[in-house]
């Protein structure tokens, strides 16, 4: 039991070291050499846990899925309107991002090594089953179509991993980025610009001036209260 015991702690330890030079330097850069030295285990003993470093990538893609499907089951099994959910949801992610160095590896191995079940796998289809519900229920403004909005859901999260990732690497002290994406969902889904102001090519024929710009939900004051 020792043993075994003593076995885990060690392919923790490795899983760990991946994820932060993964983090660092991405999948090309990184070296078992390197995650050796990191997890001041031997190679020896790396080799033995992991015989690639495909197979320690594989380790810290599936440990950051694993997380996220723990935020992924907390942000969802709640009562609260679909649309806010799915704010809910992406929040979520960016915050464990925050957290987690082996989230964030998880999120950059996904774009370098492309396989089956990435990390967007996990989460993106249930917010697409949630922007469905949402439509349903009258949530949406005529003419948002959950398949959009479900891309914008992945293009803010994305975009908001790209700014924490830029945001380690100059040591920056601003404002937690999860924080920031709920500042972005409020203003997507309340509109920012003045109705007379709204450019002609954004504005939907039959519809109101702010339309082509919010499009979503009036859910602002139920998030407003989170």
């Amino acid at each position: 039991m020792v043993k075994q015991d003593r076995a885990l702690r060690t392919r923790a330890a490795l899983v760990r070291a991946a994820a932060s030079e993964f983090d660092l330097n991405g999948y090309d850069g990184t070296s078992l050499s390197a995650i050796s030295k990191t997890a001041g285990i031997s190679m020896g003993a790396l080799t033995f846990h992991f015989a690639s470093k495909a197979a320690i990538a594989e380790a810290v893609q599936e440990e950051g899925r694993g997380l996220s499907r723990i935020v992924l089951d907390e942000a969802t099994s709640g009562p609260g309107p679909a649309l806010e959910t799915v704010v809910n949801v992406t929040v979520g992610l960016i915050r464990l991002c925050e957290q987690e160095v082996v989230v964030r590896s998880a999120m950059r191995l996904a774009r370098e090594r492309p396989v089956e079940n990435t990390w967007s796998d996990i989460w993106v289809p249930i917010v697409r089953l949630l922007l469905e519900e949402a439509e349903n229920q009258g949530q949406l403004q005529d003419g948002a179509r959950p398949s959009d909005i479900t891309a914008l859901a992945e293009i803010l999260t994305s975009g908001a991993e790209a700014y924490l990732r830029s945001r380690f690497a100059s040591k920056s002290e601003a404002d937690s980025v999860a924080a920031q994406l709920k500042t972005s969902w409020q203003l997507v889904l309340s509109g920012i610009t003045a109705k007379e102001h709204v450019p002609a090519a954004l504005r939907v024929p039959g519809a109101s001036p702010t339309d082509g710009l919010a499009a979503l939900s009036q859910e602002e004051d139920g998030l407003a209260r989170n």
